[in-house]
């Protein structure tokens, strides 16, 4: 499904190998840590509009977002985007303001790592 304003179903066996391991790994408080190999060295995130430039910056990040809210995550769709994207959209449910979000999370990927990913409203 390429450059498509559809989602296919979730299938974590079509999806880069980095992408299905910081999904699985990014709501573990234990498991952040071990997962900030799957970004490159000068990858970038943008969540909330903020942008963390860096693993150093990134690891921050992982650990502000493990403590800021209790949610669940649920992986409902995905697409691909060119040559090295790909936006996974996700439904979240929690005590942050709202209680359900569903939000896209847009890769890309280079050399086998998380280049960039940017956390968003779809």
């Amino acid at each position: 499904m390429t450059n498509s304003n559809r989602f296919a179903p979730y299938d974590a066996d079509a999806l880069p190998a980095a992408i299905v391991r910081y999904l699985a790994a990014k709501d573990d408080i234990r498991g952040r840590e071990s997962i900030i190999d799957v970004f490159a060295a000068d990858a970038s995130v943008t969540d909330e509009r903020i942008r963390y430039d860096g693993r150093d910056a990134i690891l921050g990040w992982l650990g502000t977002v493990a403590t800021e809210f209790t949610y669940t995550t649920t992986l409902i769709g995905q697409r691909r985007e060119g040559d090295s994207g790909w936006v996974v959209l996700a439904r979240l449910e929690g005590d942050f303001p709202g209680g359900i979000a569903e939000l896209g999370f847009r890769f890309t990927v280079q050399a086998d790592h998380i280049a960039e990913l940017v956390i968003a409203p779809v």
